[in-house]
């Protein structure tokens, strides 16, 4: 078979395909060929060699979210069976509950090898069965991206339908949010530098639009929205280059899910802001098997279909990472195999 790899220096020029054995399932285990695979912030970081959750490996199979079909199963395995089409979990045991040191210890692409291969072993745990009416490239969008809006709307905050929640910018976890928050009723924000974009969220269900470039300053537009009261969550993905600015749009009491950085790292933060709002800042990353499930139930009984945008050979995966880096996407961005 053939799988993706990279390893020192690190960088997208050092992302190759290489030939490697086909793996053969053990006790507990599957055996899937992976039709697609979807790109996160997360999987550049790690090809970067600047992504610092577990240490050192010598060599990354990148991409924790992907779309297979199960081909053969290891002794013990009832899950699942051969013909299953499945996606990969972010966390292969994180089940249920809270999460801990190791739930939180088996992520996809590191330290565990990725879905980013055409052939892959993973934990029966690991993997889970998927709404028939998606197609594959769809599917593999939901791992991370989908399942990391899912929980900070349903799982983390304390939210009703009317309630306010502001979306960050248009990529794949901020227009799940949207379209998920739509859903269910809630008044929706979501902001964007381009204007096109902003007016193909609004065909998703974006209530109000708002470009940053034009008015950075968007905390201003999100009280006016709100009456002065301020958003009841947002989700939370520029980090250092726009944390400053929930801090102002959040009402008293409400809710930030803090799920990435493309903003940056650094940035100002004034912790009395919070403490004068009691605001909740939380960082969440990703979620359960259980939410998962919970989730496609849901994206199954409203037919709700994830945002794929681009779609690149899985052998083009540096083309489809630059891709990712111009910011030329909105939602989510799929390798096929």
């Amino acid at each position: 078979m053939r799988a993706l790899q990279v390893k020192e220096p690190y960088g997208l020029d050092a992302l190759e395909v290489i030939e490697a054995p086909d793996p053969t399932p053990g006790p507990g285990e599957v055996l899937v060929r992976m039709r697609a695979v979807s790109l996160n912030y997360r999987d550049l970081l790690m090809v970067q060699g600047i992504y610092s959750r577990a240490p050192k490996i010598d060599a990354i199979t990148p991409f924790s979210d992907g779309c297979g079909v199960v081909e053969a199963v290891g002794p013990g395995v009832t899950r699942v069976k051969p013909g299953d089409r499945v996606a990969t979990l972010f966390f292969q045991r994180w089940i249920s509950g809270p999460p801990n040191l190791d739930k939180l210890s088996s992520s996809l692409g590191s330290p565990i090898p990725g879905a980013g291969r055409e052939l892959a072993v993973f934990s029966a745990d690991g993997v889970s069965k998927v709404p028939d009416f998606l197609t594959d490239h769809e599917v593999s969008t939901l791992p991370c991206a989908a399942l990391t809006a899912w929980r900070a709307l349903f799982e983390d905050a304390d939210l009703s339908p009317g309630d306010t929640v502001v979306m960050q910018g248009t990529g794949g976890v901020s227009i799940f949010g949207l379209q998920f928050a739509h859903a269910a009723g809630l008044s929706t924000l979501i902001t964007s530098s381009s204007d096109e974009k902003l007016q193909r969220a609004k065909a998703l269900g974006a209530d109000h639009l708002v470009n940053y470039r034009e008015t950075p300053e968007w905390s201003t537009p999100v009280r006016e929205v709100t009456a002065g009261v301020g958003a009841d969550a947002i989700i939370e993905v520029g980090g250092g280059g726009t944390i400053e600015q929930s801090l102002r749009a959040i009402r008293i009491g409400g809710h930030i899910a803090i799920v990435g950085v493309v903003g940056g790292f650094g940035g100002s933060f004034n912790p009395a802001v919070l403490i004068g709002n009691s605001a909740r800042l939380q960082g969440l990353s990703v979620g359960s098997r259980d939410m998962f499930e919970a989730m496609c139930r849901l994206m199954d009984q409203r037919r709700i279909r994830p945002v794929v945008d681009k779609v690149f050979p899985w052998t083009e995966a540096r083309a489809a990472f630059a891709a990712m880096q111009a910011g030329e996407h909105f939602g989510k961005i799929v390798l096929e195999f």
